[in-house]
């Protein structure tokens, strides 16, 4: 329910608006506008209805204030007719709308309706433009191999039906990308999307962060706050790494997902939710719910349809694409101009585990490119991990082949390293054996 504060000194028309609103919003009342002013400070409150005269203060100092503390506060001026330029004046200052005193009940009806109904319109056109950026959908997901094709055809079936969804995968292989890809694909796609990770967020903090809490329900909540289900109503919440969530959580969000309501903490007041749940795991599910980790009914409630993802070892086949695409996104994002990669790099990518899969991919290239000095990631470019991940050749294969890619400054300060290593740190030697003089070593070695 929409939470109203009324700022006016009369105490009858506190009282009287009050009486006429509080069957459709959470109402809060004050004379006075310090006190006004610290609550919208300290509590959330979606719309004001301000006095323009508030004894000797001016209503639009105290709009102004409002506008500094909290600019999403929709804000309508309550005003006698002979301040109607005022009113405008407020208007130009921030304020929504005005209503004229004495009030007529139906007209504050209307005009706070349509306030609040233009304030979601505004939210949610801010939303989507901000996740329009990240470019969300199924182009986002690269996979041309035989896995990802049945995963893509997954995507398809329930991208635009409400049933809860399982994603199920190794950490790093994309599944929050796929939750993003059905939700922004499917019939709810203009609501919003809420993220929760079940495993990053402290016991004591998840519930409130699932379904809020008012002010005063522990120590620190300082104000009212909606939870993920509240923000995600009408849309879909993403519940990452479910598998850790604790066992008395996991009651209390079948309890929520059968009867389709959230209670915040520190209240007795149910309210509907209309949430798409999805759901992601990098757990064995039977394995967790024979150890009692997880109840066995919420899995069922959640593993409506499953959508397991491969690891990156299991779709070599994606790996030329996916590295491609990296590619190309951190040259735009770090204004490069890298080409590509040494046979041997490229060698040494496609024969890697990806043990972190695309996450660790993504990373790896970032890295490499960064460092990457030429316009072609060679193999000292590359992470140590991978380097080191390079079979040695066998004795009487060529061996200079594991060195292409590397700069004359990299195979000289690795020759002198080995001969040094040789003659057992016996610069005299080394020097003789190098056919350059000590002083020369000694230089190379101090720059090395």
């Amino acid at each position: 329910m929409k939470k109203v504060i009324v700022i006016d000194d009369e105490v009858s028309i506190c009282s009287s608006l009050e009486f006429a609103l509080e069957d459709h919003y959470r109402m809060t009342t004050t004379t006075s506008p310090e006190e006004g002013l610290e609550m919208i400070r300290n509590e959330h409150f979606d719309l004001c209805l301000l006095d323009l005269r508030i004894g000797n203060v001016n209503g639009l100092d105290v709009l102004r204030e409002i506008k500094k503390i909290r600019p999403s506060v929709i804000v309508i001026m309550v005003t006698a007719y002979g301040t109607i330029s005022s009113s405008v004046t407020a208007m130009k200052e921030g304020a929504y709308s005005y209503i004229t005193k004495p009030v007529n009940m139906e007209e504050l009806l209307s005009v706070t309706g349509q306030a609040l109904h233009y304030q979601e319109l505004s939210s949610r056109v801010e939303y989507l433009s901000q996740e329009l950026e990240k470019k969300y959908g199924y182009e986002g997901i690269i996979g041309k191999s035989s896995q990802m094709k049945r995963v893509f055809d997954m995507m398809d079936k329930v991208k635009k039906v409400d049933t809860s969804v399982l994603i199920t995968g190794e950490s790093g292989t994309g599944k929050e990308l796929v939750a993003r890809a059905i939700h922004f694909s499917g019939k709810r796609k203009q609501e919003h999307f809420e993220v929760v990770n079940c495993a990053a967020i402290p016991e004591q903090l998840l519930e409130s962060e699932l379904f809020g809490y008012e002010k005063g329900a522990y120590t620190g909540a300082v104000t009212s706050k909606e939870g993920k289900f509240q923000l995600a109503d009408k849309g879909t919440i993403f519940l990452d790494e479910i598998g850790d969530m604790p066992l008395n959580l996991q009651a209390k969000l079948l309890r929520v997902l059968q009867e389709k309501e959230v209670t915040r903490l520190g209240s007795n007041k149910k309210e509907q939710v209309d949430v798409r749940v999805i759901a992601a795991t990098n757990k064995n599910f039977d394995e967790v719910i024979r150890k009692g980790e997880f109840r066995e009914d919420l899995y069922f409630r959640l593993n409506v349809i499953q959508i397991p993802l491969p690891p990156l070892r299991d779709r070599k086949e994606d790996l030329p694409y996916l590295i491609d695409h990296f590619r190309k996104q951190f040259n735009e994002e770090f204004n490069r101009e890298i080409t590509g990669f040494s046979q041997q790099a490229k060698k040494i990518l496609l024969n890697y585990d990806y043990p972190g899969n695309i996450r660790e991919l993504s990373n790896i290239i970032e890295s490499s490119m960064v460092l990457a000095e030429r316009d072609t990631i060679g193999i000292s470019d590359l992470p140590a991990q991978l380097r080191e991940s390079y079979p040695q050749p066998e004795e009487g294969e060529a061996t200079l082949e594991r060195y292409v890619g590397l700069t004359l400054k990299e195979l000289e300060k690795r020759f002198i390293s080995v001969t040094l290593d040789h003659n057992e740190g016996h610069r005299k030697n080394t020097a003789k054996m190098l056919g350059i003089s000590e002083r020369s070593l000694r230089d190379k070695v101090k720059v090395k």
